[in-house]
């Protein structure tokens, strides 16, 4: 398949071709493509990017996420055949013979959780003139993780090294142990960081995290507090973020000063809290019953230069109806929508029960009109069904189709929205 059959497909896949269009850059393929749930509006955006003097394929790390962007989008909408057409078709361009583009295939295939074509990709590496080593290797690795494949990366692991003449690397170990750890065997993924250390390879926080979580996800909680101060205070590895963040999701069910504690702990030590870390203070807050503490927290994420996630406004609006605060709780929603961070469907249908039920219609009918404008055709039948069982009708203007993606969401309403 040529590259022009590429393009080809994306026309046939899109409703309209924009002929006008400027090349884009790099920055705003990454917003638009952040912006789009329609799997049409995303090929369309990856076939400008590439289109444009082969500027992606210039630029590796930005094509690696044009391309995996456009796969999770028709991967929600289901369209695997779609996905082998676009992803099959760049093996016929030049890059192919370079390891860094082909693995980006494999891992693709793998986000789609198509492993069967991620492995047939990697036995075509020969025919298609790429070297393999640890790169590629950990590229396969990765797809088994994608497609919960965890008993097969231990095999993967030690046939392909020795049977191409490579030797695996710090992330091949770092996947190795996460598959261990996701079987349920944190023990055995122990082992391997004795490996490691043995030959040398370095041993970071997200090699051991797993190991941490798979201890606390089994209820060993004095095991993993053990583990962490063999590995952060006698081995001197460095914790990072997301290490810690393991530690604040085992205790977000407690007490809310110990996880501010450990957030705390985190600042002194020079670690920046993130997002996550804030939403397990949020969450903790919530189940405590201190709904105004988790508002602050939220309401201080700018100033902390973090910015809410899709996670923090599920967790906020939830817990919001939980409490019949429906109207707060159709602002934060406003607020995910401007964002691009819109929570989970049965979340939603939540808010818009309540709000019905307390005589806000028009709110409900606000959101249904947002979520049309944002979604695909084939991803909006359970909000037709919703809409029908809480007997709303529903004008043309607000069954407006994909394509508009902007328009009509960003109104003064929805900049000023906030919990308040």
């Amino acid at each position: 398949m040529s590259r022009s059959f590429t393009f080809r497909l994306v026309r046939r896949l899109t409703t309209a071709t924009d002929s006008t269009a400027k090349p884009l850059t790099v920055s705003s393929v990454k917003n638009r493509l952040k912006k789009t749930y329609d799997p049409d509006q995303a090929l369309k955006i990856y076939s400008s990017f590439t289109a444009a003097a082969n500027i992606s394929y210039d630029n590796p790390v930005s094509a690696r996420y044009a391309q995996e962007s456009t796969v999770r989008r028709l991967s929600k909408s289901h369209r695997l055949s779609d996905i082998e057409t676009f992803l099959e078709s760049h093996k016929s361009l030049p890059q192919i013979t370079q390891e860094p583009f082909l693995s980006s295939l494999i891992r693709s295939y793998g986000i789609a959780g198509m492993f069967e074509n991620a492995f047939k990709t990697y036995q075509q590496m020969t025919d298609l003139g790429s070297p393999r080593s640890a790169i590629s290797l950990n590229a396969l690795l990765k797809a088994c993780l994608h497609s919960k494949l965890f008993d097969r990366v231990p095999g993967y692991f030690d046939e392909f090294p020795s049977k191409f003449g490579f030797l695996p690397d710090k992330f091949s170990y770092g996947i190795l142990i996460k598959s261990y750890c996701e079987m349920g065997s944190p023990e055995r993924a122990m082992s391997k960081l004795n490996e490691m250390e043995e030959k040398g390879i370095e041993i970071n926080a997200v090699t051991f995290s797993p190991i941490l979580q798979a201890l606390y996800k089994q209820g060993k909680g004095d095991e993993a507090e053990k583990f962490w101060d063999v590995m952060v205070t006698k081995k001197r590895c460095l914790p990072d973020v997301g290490s810690y963040n393991v530690r604040l999701m085992h205790i977000q069910d407690g007490d809310p000063d110990a996880v501010k504690g450990f957030i705390e702990e985190m600042s002194e030590a020079g670690i920046k809290p993130d997002t996550v870390s804030y939403n397990y203070l949020i969450t903790c807050y919530l189940r405590n019953g201190m709904m105004d503490e988790a508002k602050k927290v939220y309401d201080d994420l700018k100033e902390k230069g973090c910015h809410p996630n899709m996670a923090t406004f599920r967790t906020l609006i939830f817990n919001l109806c939980k409490h019949e605060r429906y109207v707060m709780g159709y602002k934060v929603f406003k607020k995910s929508a401007k964002v691009y961070k819109i929570p989970d469907f049965n979340t939603l249908k939540y808010l818009a029960e309540g709000l019905v039920k307390n005589g806000h219609t028009e709110e409900v009918k606000d959101m249904i009109r947002i979520i049309n404008k944002r979604y695909p055709l084939n991803m909006l039948k359970a909000w037709g069904k919703l809409a029908v069982d809480l007997g709303l009708v529903i004008g043309d203007t607000e069954k407006t189709g994909v394509g508009e993606l902007d328009k009509g969401v960003h109104s003064d309403e929805t900049e000023k929205a906030s919990i308040t």
